[in-house]
């Protein structure tokens, strides 16, 4: 397994140097006191607000994201929850909404997942804070067997929005993990993540970066990145 410092240098020449590519490494240390402050309410938003991102225009999302907001009760749970399905209809035709029903049938889907949890004693925000992160995979697998639309990538985005330390599986993470043979099959499998998040594991070891922090610097030594520096 590469080193964790050699991957750091070659980011480092492709960015301009260290200093450079530790302010592009700076916005996403991912202090765990941060997630604890939010609400379980502003989990169902970021999951919510992911769902709609995926497969579609970012920035048109963000444009209309405070209709969202009034439009669902500021994503309260238990609101959410109290919702008949003619209403969940009715607000899914709204234009000042993106009017995707699949995806809007999501939010009280989630608001379940969220409400079920906190029967066991700890908000839902509390449950994400506490998993180890030398086993983030096995949150995302959580995320995908309890809620809706929340595979692939969607659900890692939404615990990054969070606040919430995770790597993504972008294609230059990917191509990295393929070009040095630590996967072979599909990115998806299970043996596939384990030796992904082992090798992780053993980054986070050698230094003091956030999976985030870590995660953008494979992506950063690998694949056609560079910058030109006069």
């Amino acid at each position: 397994m590469e080193k964790i410092q050699a991957i750091y240098q070659r980011a480092s020449e492709r960015k301009g140097g260290n200093e450079a590519l530790d302010l592009l490494l700076s916005d996403i240390a991912y202090p765990t006191d941060v997630l604890n402050e939010l609400s379980d309410d502003r989990a169902l938003s970021a999951f919510t607000k992911k769902i709609f991102q995926s497969g579609f225009v970012w920035r048109v999302v963000e444009n209309k994201w405070d209709n969202f907001e009034e439009l669902f009760f500021d994503f309260n749970i238990e609101k959410i929850l109290m919702m008949p399905e003619e209403m969940l209809e009715k607000k899914a035709s709204d234009p000042k909404i993106i009017r995707n029903y699949n995806k809007v049938k999501t939010i009280k889907d989630n608001a379940q997942m969220i409400f079920n949890e906190q029967q066991n004693g700890h908000s839902f925000v509390e449950f994400i804070a506490n998993w180890p992160s030398n086993d983030i995979i096995g949150l995302w697998a959580y995320l995908k067997k309890n809620g809706q639309r929340l595979g692939g990538n969607t659900g890692p985005y939404s615990l990054r929005a969070m606040g919430k330390d995770t790597f993504l599986l972008s294609r230059d993470i990917e191509s990295y993990f393929r070009a040095h043979d630590i996967i072979s099959g599909g990115l998806q499998t299970k043996s596939s993540l384990l030796a992904i998040q082992n090798t992780f594991n053993e980054w986070q070891k050698e230094c003091d970066l956030s999976l985030a922090q870590i995660s953008r610097l494979v992506a950063f030594a690998t694949g056609d990145n560079h910058i030109q520096v006069e």
